[in-house]
């Protein structure tokens, strides 16, 4: 009877507080660097900004950064342990997108960086969304460091997502709603740019429409 016992596999361990806290934060993760884009769009549609190449640039890194959070979270729900494998994977994924989002950003900051440069759109708090993108790919940098230190201590984890409730409502909201702003964002850069293959320095218009001759 004990040689049976010791034949069958052992359930995955309990992710404890730790492991619900990781998992919360990817899903915060995923949507705070959403939201992020979301910001950006408003300023595209709302207030007519036309976002720049380097613009654009760093939104995809952004959405990238949040697709490699979201990587975690769907591990979770549909498995309910996320293996070291793919904890590392989905976080890799994240830095990469961070670390090569930072360096877009502070491109854009250089261009204007000499006294008396006006800058490219409108400021928040003093700052331009360029500058404030270098501060938060900056952040995540030093963040995901240390989701990535303890990644031993969460990862292999029996994460409650599987659970009916508050884990699966809101890692599935965070997944659509992800996916839900790749979209638009892909149509608004599709449209910015047309049927062209560079979009220009300063974009004024959204050159679809003109491609097609409904403006201009």
């Amino acid at each position: 009877m004990a040689a049976m016992y010791s034949l069958l596999p052992e359930a995955p361990p309990q992710g404890g507080l730790l492991g619900r806290f990781q998992y919360w934060f990817a899903c915060f993760f995923a949507v705070g660097w959403t939201g992020v884009v979301c910001g950006g769009l408003f300023y595209q549609f709302v207030r007519w900004e036309y976002p720049c190449p380097l613009c654009i640039v760093q939104r995809m890194f952004m959405l990238l950064a949040a697709m490699g959070a979201a990587y975690v979270i769907r591990t979770a729900l549909v498995h309910g342990v996320v293996p070291t494998r793919d904890y590392m994977t989905g976080w890799g994924l994240s830095l990469v997108a961070v670390v090569a989002g930072s360096f877009a950003s502070w491109r854009q900051t250089m261009l204007h960086v000499l006294p008396g440069a006006k800058g490219y759109g409108s400021e928040v708090f003093g700052l331009h969304l360029y500058v404030w993108a270098l501060i938060l790919f900056q952040a995540s940098v030093v963040v995901i460091g240390i989701v990535l230190a303890t990644s031993q201590v969460t990862a292999d984890r029996n994460i409650p997502a599987i659970r009916p409730g508050a884990y699966r409502t809101v890692g599935n909201g965070a997944l659509a709603f992800l996916g839900l702003v790749l979209a638009v964002n892909l149509v608004a850069v599709f449209l910015e740019e047309g049927f062209h293959w560079f979009l220009p320095d300063d974009p004024t218009r959204y050159q679809f429409f003109h491609d097609i001759g409904l403006l201009g």
